[in-house]
């Protein structure tokens, strides 16, 4: 039988906080969110682990670390919202959610997304909504965020994206070619004005329609 409170805390102290996250919030919302509650139930032994969890569709459930230095990079602050383009399970929704003020999270495919809510009300999360929508091409919110997080990989960053972002606000991405991406923040500066910073490499499944274009070999 599995400790669940010890897995908790070896997770935060043996693999996140080993790989240089610190942010004293960002480590207390990894212990306070109960993950176990977000997996699938036949992975849920594994709920701890150093590992990318299959939760359906060709998507995952990032590892601990990506989940812990993705929340040390965007740096929520109380009062900040939130814009999560790829809800999964709504694990990482839960966690923005505990840290910023609310959080709009966007997943295409039904199931997933009528999971994730099951599971933010199960864990009492009432600020965080979930919204059944292909973000790449069809998904409009009409407002700007003060962050925007997109949870699987794109090959480059579709420009709407950008437009999604307050001036003076975050977006954070995986961008690149599999198997070498990197976690990417970029800082909306001015109106046109954008600051990127290469933060980690990773390599995660690409976002619906964000997938490399398609090489013909003759």
């Amino acid at each position: 039988m599995i400790d669940t409170e010890l897995a908790r805390q070896n997770m935060v102290e043996n693999q996140v906080r080993t790989s240089d996250v610190l942010d004293m919030r960002v480590l207390d919302a990894l212990r306070s969110v109960h993950r176990e509650l977000f997996v699938p139930a036949r992975h849920r032994n594994l709920a701890f682990t150093d590992m990318a969890l299959p939760i359906g569709h060709g998507e995952v459930m990032l590892k601990p670390v990506v989940e812990g230095r993705l929340l040390q990079a965007v740096a929520p602050e109380t009062g900040e919202r939130v814009l999560e383009i790829g809800t999964g399970t709504g694990f990482l929704t839960a966690c923005l959610a505990h840290l910023a003020d609310s959080v709009l999270s966007i997943e295409q495919h039904a199931d997933l997304a009528e999971a994730a809510r099951a599971h933010l009300s199960a864990t009492q999360v009432r600020n965080a909504r979930v919204e059944t929508a292909e973000a790449v091409h069809g998904f409009n919110p009409g407002e700007q965020f003060d962050l925007v997080v997109v949870g699987g990989a794109v090959h480059s960053l579709p420009e709407r994206f950008r437009s999604w972002v307050k001036p003076g606000g975050r977006l954070f991405a995986i961008v690149g070619d599999s198997p070498a991406m990197e976690g990417t923040l970029f800082r909306r500066t001015g109106e046109t004005q954008w600051q990127q910073e290469a933060l980690f490499e990773t390599d995660v499944p690409y976002l619906k329609n964000a997938e490399p274009p398609r090489r013909f070999v003759l």
